[in-house]
């Protein structure tokens, strides 16, 4: 999903309908979808289907979320120094050495138990939420309830995997305690310092500072630590470098051929150089398959390569954005390089 700036998402906002009070759609717990959702969560979970109804009451439409999830209507190609200059900028880059100075500790420990370097944990935070200084401003239980059941036409219909995420939010708000109305995030329901889905909370997060609960909003010690164990069991390596320097074949067909997996390592170090790709001398020695990978520069500047490796591919099982994942890197090295 392509990120909008504020500009963008205030530009939405001002030319989408506003429905009349009329015109408004009964509670949620009212339709018959929703009463059916409840009853079988609550067969599978062994709760109560008044408790999940009575949580749902509470819901409401989210305009929104259905506004931010559509697509931008540009079609303008992609820029990525313009991407880049959005998240890799002095005033991000101290707050990242504040965060990684602050947790050093929490980041060492992530590293030593799950493999992955603080540059990474930290541009993760730094692009997600700027360390946790935008982490939305919208309540998850509506968010979560518009793309469940009012999700938007024009495109590729996902409420199937909000429904799942619904659930997925219970369960986090009967485990921990919680409130569901009264929890925030972002537009499609990402809660905390990492933005995490419910369901990969449940799944991934982990209580690293070791107070018997998971806050991801409050302890940036468990923000670390799952982060790190998300990353790791979506397949990063350690020692593994994201990306190597690579220039690609000047034969069209052969550059199309390695471009085709996009960022799935598909090609072993000595394919892409068989097939014309220059890589650097650690790409080279590189020991895995290997993807290669293009990022647009805009209408004026040709595209840029680089050769991802399984741990720049394992990056994007966060975001799946080759953009996003060379945000991340480019800022954790900032980062790390202002240390």
């Amino acid at each position: 999903m392509r990120r909008r700036t504020a500009a963008q998402v205030v530009a939405t906002a001002l030319v989408w309908p506003v429905a009349s009070l009329a015109d408004a759609p009964p509670s949620y717990d009212e339709r018959p979808e929703v009463r059916a959702f409840a009853d079988e969560v609550a067969t599978r979970r062994g709760w109560s289907a008044g408790w999940v109804l009575a949580q749902l009451r509470e819901a409401r439409l989210m305009p929104a979320a259905q506004r931010l999830m559509m697509p931008l209507p540009d079609g303008r190609k992609r820029n990525w120094d313009a991407y880049r200059e959005r998240f890799v900028e002095p005033i991000r880059i101290a707050a990242g050495s504040a965060f990684w100075r602050a947790n050093e500790a929490a980041l060492a420990r992530a590293e030593a138990r799950f493999g992955v370097p603080p540059a990474i944990v930290v541009g993760i935070v730094g692009v997600e939420t700027f360390y946790g200084r935008r982490m939305g401003s919208f309540r998850v239980l509506d968010a979560l309830a518009t793309l469940a059941f009012d999700f938007p036409a024009g495109r590729s219909d996902r409420s199937a995997y909000f429904r799942e995420e619904l659930e997925e939010f219970l369960i986090l708000a009967r485990r921990e305690r919680l409130a569901p109305a009264s929890v925030m995030g972002s537009f499609a329901g990402a809660i905390g310092l990492p933005q995490f889905m419910p369901g990969s909370i449940n799944r991934h997060a982990v209580d690293f500072d070791e107070d018997v609960r998971i806050d991801l909003m409050e302890s940036a010690a468990d923000a670390i630590g799952s982060v790190a164990r998300f990353l790791a069991e979506h397949g990063w390596q350690r020692g593994m470098p994201a990306i190597y320097a690579v220039q690609p074949p000047a034969d069209e067909a052969a550059r199309s051929r390695l471009l085709a997996p996009d960022i799935v390592p598909s090609f072993r170090a000595a394919e892409m150089l068989a097939a014309g790709a220059q890589l650097d001398e650690a790409g080279r020695r590189h020991d895995g398959p290997l993807a290669l990978v293009m990022v647009e520069n805009g209408d004026d500047a040709p595209p840029s390569h680089f050769a991802g490796s399984a741990n720049f591919f394992s990056l994007t099982r966060y975001n799946r954005s080759s953009y996003y994942a060379l945000a991340v890197i480019h800022l954790g090295q900032a980062v790390q390089a202002r240390r």
